[in-house]
């Protein structure tokens, strides 16, 4: 299996690959304030690329529950210039946003990729990528929007929701043209979800592999964790790595996270186990 983006076609097969995050916003729930400058957030890219992230996401709008949104003008300001910069770096460049305009924008510099917390229901946003020959997209599943959905979190069974949901956006997004190979699925850890919903979809993420898409997963620093274990945001480190180690067990391809040096870590160990197993018994791979 292969996620065809803009510059690169990666190979989600021989490893789980790591996704760094970087945000460039005031108001994060873990790191707000930390990168807002532009010379911050280079810095903090190189370092995850040291640390062994092998894409980098980069953000200009926090998705934090009870955010209000942020307009055009400021989510350019602050990730425009940090994109030119990172796009030198050799890596692929993914840009956090779900504003359409600035998904033109950035995929005209160059970005690899457009990571959407809306799955591409902005009106223009569906058009922005298959006007794109060969831009990768992760399409995310969200109940409710970032200001409210903790408020009203969804009903019944999150992951059928979200596989019916990830599974009609991609058909659509196939249909203006988008080949399959550059589709990516985010279920969504703590979009509008409860934390059983979020374990739940952890639990039975075989599921969410069956349809054939490559799986990005996020559980990084989330206020799930923090439910379980009693740790504020600032101390997540261990069950992050923890559930990130989960999701590449039951065989997520793209691990989204703020702690690279520590997932990379966990991700050799997951791997020298995987190297032992007997023929046959390794989680097969698509």
């Amino acid at each position: 299996m292969h996620w065809q983006t803009s510059r690169f076609r990666l190979d989600l097969v021989a490893r789980p690959l790591v996704m760094g995050i970087v945000n460039t916003t005031p108001d994060s729930f873990s790191d707000g304030g930390r990168y807002i400058s532009t010379g911050a957030a280079l810095a903090q890219c190189e370092k995850l690329l040291a640390e062994g992230a092998d894409i980098l996401d980069i953000g200009g709008e926090s998705s934090r529950p009870g955010t209000p949104p942020v307009s055009l003008e400021q989510e350019r300001a602050r990730v425009q210039p940090v994109l030119r910069e990172a796009l030198r770096m050799g890596v692929p460049i993914s840009l956090d946003t779900y504003k359409p305009a600035l998904m033109r924008e950035a995929l005209d510099l160059g970005v690899d990729i457009i990571n959407d917390i809306w799955g591409l229901r902005q009106p223009g946003a569906v058009e922005a990528v298959a006007a794109h020959p060969a831009c990768g997209v992760c399409l995310m599943h969200m109940h409710g929007e970032p200001e409210t959905m903790q408020h009203q979190p969804m009903d019944g069974d999150a992951v059928h929701a979200v596989r019916e949901f990830l599974r009609s956006t991609s058909q659509a997004l196939e249909a203006h043209g988008v080949a399959r190979d550059r589709i990516c699925w985010d279920p969504g850890v703590g979009f509008g979800k409860t934390v059983a919903q979020n374990f739940d979809l952890l639990a039975r993420q075989d599921e969410l592999l069956a349809p054939g898409y490559p799986l990005l997963v996020g559980w990084s620093r989330k206020s799930s964790l923090g439910s379980v274990t009693g740790l504020p945001v600032g101390e997540r480190l261990a069950p992050s790595v923890a559930a990130a180690l989960l999701a590449a067990e039951h065989g997520a391809q793209v691990l989204r996270v703020h702690d690279v040096k520590e997932t990379v870590a966990a991700l050799k160990v997951l791997a020298a186990v995987r190297a032992q197993r007997p023929a046959g018994k390794e989680r097969e791979k698509t």
